[in-house]
């Protein structure tokens, strides 16, 4: 699975296909952006629609640092988010 690394106001995040499929299959994907690790990581969830590419792992690949900041800025913790488990 591929992985990518963002730092977001100074803390580094890994980001991650989710894996988790909704109803709409092919046309919109889960993020997960984790920073730590242990029971002290901090995990946050996103959805996103690719452009392009529609494979999870390419479009992830694809995806410019600003984009991924801007769907971090929507991401929700993940005690919210089936894809995490809603674990807190």
């Amino acid at each position: 699975m591929p992985t990518r690394a963002i730092t977001i106001d100074g803390r580094a995040w890994r980001v991650f296909p989710s894996g988790f499929v909704t109803q709409y299959d092919q046309d919109e994907y889960g993020l997960i952006f984790v920073n730590g690790t242990g029971d002290g990581r901090e995990v946050r969830v996103t959805r996103y629609s690719p452009v392009g590419t529609r494979s999870r792992e390419q479009s992830l690949a694809e995806m410019a640092d600003e984009d991924l900041r801007r769907l971090f800025e929507s991401s929700q913790p993940s005690a919210t988010s089936p894809e995490a488990g809603y674990a807190r």
